[in-house]
């Protein structure tokens, strides 16, 4: 189901709460099928959907936080957190004065922004030449 196509819900939300936040439990777990099924990595942009601050701090509790977080300081602080649910990651990107600039979910065996990319590793192995060759 597309999350455009996700109905808001408020009837039974708790004080805070827009009821999406259950719903949205929901569309991360199609989205982890999808990742056993088909390799189908995804990501979902919470800062572009209808969520208050308690049904994120909802789903933060419900999700938890897992063994494996990774910080990246890339013009701003990113960090990438794996919840409770392998392969369901919180990811967040704050600017250089640490304000959050977006905030993710991402289902993926590894988030697709801490895989080295093929030029940085090419790099990578032209410096591990320069340093085999100083060894003569």
């Amino acid at each position: 189901m597309p999350l455009d196509a996700i109905p808001i819900v408020t009837a039974t939300a708790a004080a805070g709460q827009s009821g999406n936040a259950p719903v949205l439990l929901r569309e991360i777990a199609e989205m982890v099928r999808r990742l056993l099924k088909d390799g189908e990595m995804s990501a979902i942009d919470l800062q572009a959907l209808p969520l208050t601050p308690a049904d994120i701090d909802w789903l933060h509790e419900r999700l938890g936080e897992g063994e494996i977080a990774v910080t990246l300081d890339a013009d701003g602080e990113s960090t990438l957190i794996e919840t409770n649910c392998p392969g369901v990651w919180w990811v967040t990107h704050r600017n250089p004065n640490g304000a959050v600039v977006s905030e993710f979910i991402e289902v993926a065996y590894v988030p697709e922004i801490v895989k080295a990319h093929r030029d940085d590793v090419v790099i990578g192995l032209e410096h591990l030449e320069l340093l085999i060759s100083d060894l003569s």
